[in-house]
């Protein structure tokens, strides 16, 4: 089964697939596959490549890329999962890129559902480079995962054979905020701070600012490009605006 799925899988328009095994799946941080699907037996890992947006030193159309792919990526899951209950009779449940995430615990906040990075190396899509991100040999960082849980039994794809990752250290000095300084690691605070800057943490800060400010700093306040940003930021959801470890990531380019 697992050969014919793999092939329906690539026609959906994934870039690459792997299965994996819930047993070999592991994530130190994320919760108990067994509480978001009951009965799940096995992950379908996607891969989607990234193409030269990341390249782009106009952060407006770097982040257009990501979300193409995003918007891309939903789909394919889509499609994968009604083929799956419509002609295999299997639960299939998408697992996607980002948001939504639960905020209701302040322990697991910015902690996924499940970790798609996690599932990609048990899928044997890839392994952890330097930068705490995988790395796929063919497409190297440049690229995203998403998965399906299902009850089928796949049997896991075996790991890569030997890391993608050069240990070159371009992704460490290209990192704006140093969150990477440490190896196996990312400094989230610092990331987030370069990388979303109109997330959660700018939102805050701005709205406590506001809330102190008299009245004709408000009125400068709602029409700064802060403010604007933030207020886009609310209408097109996840902001990337730092795509450095990608684009400086030499494996796979070309």
């Amino acid at each position: 089964m697992s050969g014919e799925l793999r092939g329906a899988i690539m026609g959906l328009g994934a870039d690459d697939v792997g299965f994996a095994k819930i047993d070999d799946y592991q994530s130190p941080a994320s919760a108990l596959v067994e509480s978001l699907l009951p009965g799940a037996r096995s992950l379908i890992v996607l891969a989607f490549r990234e193409f030269s947006a990341v390249d782009s030193p106009s952060p407006q159309m770097a982040m257009n890329g990501r979300l193409d792919v995003m918007e891309y990526a939903r789909s394919v899951g889509y499609r994968l999962t009604r083929h799956l209950e419509a002609d295999l009779h299997a639960w299939a449940l998408t697992v996607p890129v980002s948001y939504p995430m639960d905020f209701s615990d302040p322990d697991k906040s910015g902690v996924a559902e499940l970790s798609l990075r996690h599932a990609a190396v048990a899928a044997g899509l890839g392994a952890f480079g330097r930068h705490n991100l995988v790395v796929h040999p063919r497409f190297g960082t440049r690229v995203i995962f998403t998965a399906v849980l299902t009850d089928l039994e796949l049997p896991s794809d075996p790991p890569v054979e030997a890391n993608p990752c050069t240990g070159c250290g371009l992704c460490v000095e290209a990192c704006p905020s140093g969150a990477l300084d440490e190896a196996g690691k990312t400094h989230l605070a610092k990331c987030l701070g370069t990388s979303q800057p109109h997330g959660a943490r700018g939102s805050i800060a701005f709205w406590s600012r506001f809330g102190v400010a008299g009245t004709e700093e408000r009125n400068t306040m709602l029409r700064s490009p802060e403010y604007l940003s933030l207020y886009q930021a609310g209408f097109i959801g996840q902001q990337y605006f730092c795509f450095r470890c990608l684009a400086a990531c030499p494996v796979g380019r070309g």
